[in-house]
């Protein structure tokens, strides 16, 4: 499968609910369902879709994501013509809004040098498998400028155009009072014709800390992993070696997502466990999200919460938060025990 297509991802999208979790991470590479980055779905989605020239124009915080990224070698686009591009913003433009036309102009060249017909524009934080190639088609079929993906009627942000034609919104962005490719589909005075494709598949939005963590483990259900976890199009992520994990002898897991190189002693329930964490004998986790390298030590009990990487939490602590608002515990947090 190919498509003849500019992947433009926009990574550049940021939302204050996530409190400390994006704190020193941007969003695109907060960590999701056990070992991938949110960064990957949709990245891999174009990689399934066989787009082989992706763009990705972050904001100031790009640490976390350039390392996860590397040179593109898991989503096989290391490569000497098209490949993955990573354009981050100038140090002197602190007040400028990214992910707009002005930060895409100013990287103009990348897209005079693309061979690419069309263009899809999609965001960092959107879950499930989509086909860009059966849209592509749609596009093309219909005769429309643009076509806009929704998922049960709401815009899921995601855009297919020329690549001429957004060239030409570059160009105008000033005079028309268009900040971005959303500006141009809102505009009641454009003459484009805009078309709408509902995607029918699974999606989740993650724009809120309510939403990454109930979306999380919904993971949880066959129902929705078999969805957004298929053989024919994976989703590809950096690989981190690490041992199996190990499960001591009172250990105890139910409908848990357990990843690589942790060792369990205690209860695991209706949670998510991301590498190397260690949880101690007589601890009880349940509802909750524990991020890499982790240690909850005896006796804890935790309960609705979502702890960043690098946590110790001490002998008999117990902490609980609601659905609509889980405990967030920050990175490299230590609490000390009894």
């Amino acid at each position: 499968m190919s498509c003849s297509m500019l992947g433009i991802i926009n990574a550049t999208t940021e939302f204050d609910t996530f409190q400390n979790l994006t704190a020193h991470r941007s969003l695109a590479s907060l960590p999701y369902a056990g070992r991938y980055r949110l960064i990957d779905f949709m990245l891999s989605n174009m990689v399934n879709s066989g787009i082989t020239n992706v763009a990705i124009f972050t904001g100031q915080e790009t640490r976390s994501l350039m390392d996860h990224l590397g040179s593109g070698k898991q989503w096989d686009l290391d490569r000497k013509r098209d490949g993955l591009f990573v354009f981050s913003p100038d140090g002197n433009s602190r007040n400028e809004r990214f992910g707009s036309f002005a930060h895409f102009a100013k990287n103009m060249t990348y897209f005079l040098r693309s061979k690419q017909k069309y263009v899809v524009i999609t965001n960092c934080y959107t879950i499930g498998t989509i086909d860009f190639c059966k849209i592509l088609n749609c596009h093309m079929e219909t005769g429309a400028d643009i076509t806009e993906v929704v998922h049960n009627g709401n815009s899921l942000q995601t855009y297919i155009l020329s690549k001429d034609l957004l060239l030409s919104l570059f160009e105008q962005y000033k005079n028309q009072g268009y900040y971005n490719i959303l500006d141009v589909v809102h505009d009641k005075r454009h003459q484009f014709q805009i078309n709408l494709y509902d995607w029918t598949g699974y999606i989740a939005i993650i724009d809120s800390l309510s939403n990454y963590y109930q979306n999380s483990l919904e993971l949880l259900q066959p129902t929705v992993w078999k969805q957004v976890f298929t053989k024919n199009e994976p989703i590809f992520t950096k690989v981190k070696d690490e041992p199996p994990t190990r499960y001591k002898k009172d250990a105890k897991v139910t409908n848990s997502m357990i990843a690589n190189g942790c060792m369990i002693e205690g209860e695991v329930e209706n949670s998510v466990i991301f590498r190397a964490v260690k949880i101690g004998k007589g601890a009880i986790v349940r509802n909750s999200i524990i991020m890499q390298k982790c240690k909850i030590e005896e006796n804890c009990v935790l309960d609705g919460v979502i702890i960043d990487k690098d946590v110790n939490i001490g002998n008999g602590i117990q902490l609980k938060g609601t659905t609509e608002a889980p405990h967030v515990v920050k990175k490299g947090t230590v609490q000390k025990g009894r």
